[in-house]
């Protein structure tokens, strides 16, 4: 991919008081099983601030940086971890939501304004992979990931055209669903409907269960799907119920099958990171002082979880590495 252009300097202006004991009491054990994935000397570290709501997260290992998204802010953020500093990547941005890298290494942005998912070339030419199926304009594309395959999932809540705080208000055309790309092909799929609000999505790590968050719940929930290998799902089931004051929004997948989610906002106990092992038990979460939204593994050894909390970026070593 090509160097980022030059960029103007970001103020981070939040206070962050870092705990003065290790192991960092931020990291707590809800289960045993928790405990190996927490390192000794692997303290919250808050990287930057001064978002309205940080989101989409995604990790460029080739630039040693992380791109993420300031949904209301109308903007993309670039945090350079030799350096420390953080700058804006892309501004306006279309109010851009999630992000994710395809096999080729370029950027896949789902963006509210437009109501779009695009492709950064590595030129820097922007190409949109999806804006309508079967005719009709997308709601406002929210989470992406893309699977071992290059096959593109999206999904497609109504949360943009809601107001013009994230994007502009409209009429809705289509249900809320979420949709399976193919570039290769051209085409776009219903993957999964009948689902309220879908929020993130992420993959089991051998790509046999797609997980989705259906976000206008009470409570929220997180689904499971079995994945067949040409794309298919089936065999859906509730695989999380987020008890009161828990609010799963985006998430990832360890080497191991945990899930690492946003969570929070119902009160500040909950804000934070929650942990769900394979089997959808909670087992650990990491306390921080606001709403954590999205997440994403990365670091030279893909052991660095960065956290796009409502204002501010965090980021946590730990003993595991996402897939």
């Amino acid at each position: 991919m090509e160097a980022f252009p030059p960029t103007a300097p970001f103020d981070n202006e939040a206070p962050w008081t870092p705990s003065a004991r290790y192991p960092d009491p931020r990291l707590r054990d809800l289960d045993p099983s928790f405990a190996r994935y927490r390192l000794m000397n692997g303290p919250v570290q808050k990287l930057a601030g001064g978002t309205r709501w940080g989101e989409g997260p995604v990790w460029f290992g080739d630039h040693r940086c992380l791109i993420w998204s300031d949904v209301p802010g109308d903007r993309m953020l670039r945090f350079d971890e030799v350096s420390g500093a953080t700058t804006v990547f892309r501004s306006p941005s279309n109010n851009a939501n999630g992000n994710y890298r395809d096999r080729e290494g370029r950027l896949i942005t789902c963006e509210h304004l437009t109501r779009r998912v695009t492709r950064t070339e590595h030129d820097g030419r922007i190409t949109t992979i999806a804006d309508r199926f079967e005719g009709k304009r997308l709601n406002s594309p929210n989470d992406v990931v893309v699977k071992s395959d290059g096959t593109i999932w999206f999904t497609d809540p109504a949360f943009g055209i809601l107001s013009d705080n994230e994007g502009e208000r409209a009429e809705q055309e289509l249900p809320q669903n979420v949709y399976r790309v193919d570039p290769a092909r051209g085409t776009i799929e219903l993957a999964a409907e009948g689902i309220e609000g879908p929020n993130g999505l992420a993959f089991s790590p051998d790509e046999s269960i797609l997980y989705i968050v259906e976000s206008r719940t009470t409570p929220r929930s997180i689904l499971a799907y079995e994945a067949d290998a040409k794309g298919r799902l089936g065999n859906r089931r509730s695989f999380i119920t987020a008890e009161p004051g828990g609010t799963p929004d985006g998430f990832r997948v360890d080497e191991d099958g945990n899930l690492w989610c946003g969570w929070g906002m119902g009160n500040a106990e909950q804000d934070g990171v929650r942990v769900f092992n394979k089997a959808g038990a909670p087992i650990g979460h990491i306390d921080l002082p606001e709403r954590a939204a999205n997440l994403c593994f990365g670091g030279v050894k893909k052991n660095r979880l960065f956290i796009t909390g409502a204002r501010s970026l965090y980021a946590v070593y730990l003993n595991t590495r996402g897939i």
